[in-house]
């Protein structure tokens, strides 16, 4: 049993690893600003409500015990905001992990788990993606997390610090058993958007249907986000055990496009999901498909929920759980 610090553990990925963690018998603390995560996403008595900038707080909590690792997932995920704010961007996710790095240096913390995103890669000259692949973020976004990855390289390099980056593709899905689920507001993520047009009959928009993929609309790999906790619980069991630093993808590796997501959505809900066709988004590439072999021979990982209509259907019964109307 390890002690770990979890930060954004009031979030989407964070409150779902979170109770991985503890499951798995660690001893889990949280602290979120709450900005964008939800207090009843986090269990009772494991929450501290702080912003990784004040470093008196983060020099409190991290006094009060002597954590072995940290899992960061504190971080603003928009793209679309990300272009319009960007130095909120890089403010919030570089700034606020600088502040924390610093804190786990004066306490001694020198193992490291980050929520990266495979939009440092931006626009990929062929997929499935290696971690090999340029680095081109096309946003402020996916250049705040690769701003992130080189500041960890360097710590790595020149004080030994380890750390594990995992480069997310589409998390979805939930565990509607703990009553947590994706609660972005607003929501941006595909899945849910789907779901709320179910509910309430308001068409979701389908943004291209030209793309040169076999029906037009872009393709994307999606990962249960459980499967997703599971990658991190496999990063900290490689860290505690002195493994060394580096970066994963973390997919499934298997590419859906938006209108087999619908379809996926219809036969896990048996419901007709109302859409309408919109214009391109700028930037969206045709596919982003994961090459996560090197997580899977590395750390000895691998998804377990793999069929589409079983992630879409666990984040159904979450969004019924919010809605018991539907």
């Amino acid at each position: 049993m390890a002690k770990i610090l979890v930060t954004g553990g009031a979030g989407y990925i964070g409150s779902h690893t979170t109770r991985f963690l503890l499951n798995r018998g660690h001893e889990v603390l949280v602290v979120d600003d709450l900005s964008k995560g939800y207090a009843h996403n986090v269990p009772e008595g494991r929450l501290h409500k702080l912003n990784l900038l004040d470093g008196e707080a983060l020099d409190a909590v991290l006094a009060g015990a002597r954590f072995d690792a940290v899992v960061h997932f504190a971080a603003f995920i928009a793209v679309g905001e990300s272009v319009r704010e960007p130095e909120i961007y890089f403010q919030n996710n570089v700034a606020g992990t600088l502040s924390l790095l610093a804190a786990m240096r004066r306490h001694g913390v020198r193992k490291f788990v980050f929520s990266s995103t495979a939009a440092v890669y931006g626009n990929p000259e062929s997929t499935p993606i290696p971690e090999t692949a340029p680095h081109r973020p096309v946003n402020p976004y996916g250049e705040s997390k690769l701003m992130v990855e080189r500041i960890l390289r360097w710590l790595d390099e020149c004080s030994g610090f380890r750390y594990v980056a995992l480069r997310y593709f589409n998390a979805c899905g939930a565990a509607a058993e703990y009553g947590i689920g994706e609660e972005h507001e607003p929501e941006t993520h595909l899945i849910p958007l789907i779901l709320r047009a179910i509910r309430t009959g308001s068409p979701v928009t389908v943004f291209g249907n030209d793309y040169p993929t076999p029906d037009g609309t872009c393709i994307r790999d999606y990962i249960h986000v459980l499967d997703l906790a599971s990658a991190h619980a496999a990063a900290l069991d490689h860290l505690l055990a002195g493994g060394a630093s580096d970066s994963f993808n973390a997919g499934t590796g298997i590419g859906y496009s938006v209108l087999e997501v619908i379809k996926a959505a219809e036969a896990a809900t048996g419901r007709q999901v109302p859409f309408q066709i919109g214009r391109r988004r700028e930037g969206d590439p045709a596919e982003l498909v994961a090459d996560s072999s090197k997580l899977m021979k590395t750390l000895g990982w691998e998804p377990k929920i793999t069929s589409l209509q079983e992630m879409v259907a666990s984040a159904w019964q979450f969004e019924k759980l919010r809605h018991a109307s539907a």
